[in-house]
């Protein structure tokens, strides 16, 4: 079972890169992206202000548009393939996933269920927080991954973000 909660954010700046990724090739990409967003935040003497994440809009076919980086604790400059994002505020739904990267998808359905019995309509993207560095912790079902998806139906949230 995921654990599952309502909470109310602020918009977060963030540094990222932004593609459009064949599934099979996501784990290259957030490597490659996590690595060039840090490099960004270093070379601008700047520190990641949270958990590398990957944001999601849309649902995923054989390719999904993805943005993979670090929140920021103010916008950044662009540098090379590395852009300003920033991640919404307003009520975001939270599920905190325990395991492997390959079983989100029982987590996903969790949250849209909690979508549903809320009568709640979810935003167009969504994000995942990696809360645990798989090189420092090589067990995948200890994993902690938070899942964050914005309702689209609320006043506070800005329509160009959601």
């Amino acid at each position: 079972m995921t654990t599952i909660s309502i909470s109310e954010r602020t918009e977060q700046p963030s540094a990222v890169v932004r593609e459009r990724v064949r599934m099979d090739e996501l784990p290259a990409f957030f490597s490659r992206a996590f690595h060039d967003t840090m490099a960004a935040l270093t070379t601008q003497g700047r520190h990641p202000a949270g958990p590398p994440f990957g944001k999601y809009y849309g649902m995923p076919t054989d390719t999904v548009d993805v943005e993979a980086g670090f929140p920021a604790s103010q916008p950044i400059e662009p540098s090379g393939s590395v852009v300003p994002g920033v991640l919404p505020g307003g009520r975001i739904v939270e599920a905190i996933h325990v395991g492997s990267y390959d079983t989100l998808q029982e987590a996903y359905a969790d949250v849209q269920r909690y979508f549903r019995d809320h009568d709640l309509t979810p935003g167009e993207a969504m994000w995942e927080s990696y809360l645990s560095d798989p090189g420092a912790e090589p067990d995948p079902a200890r994993w902690r991954t938070q899942i964050s998806w914005p309702v689209a139906d609320d006043p506070h949230a800005p329509t160009s973000t959601r």
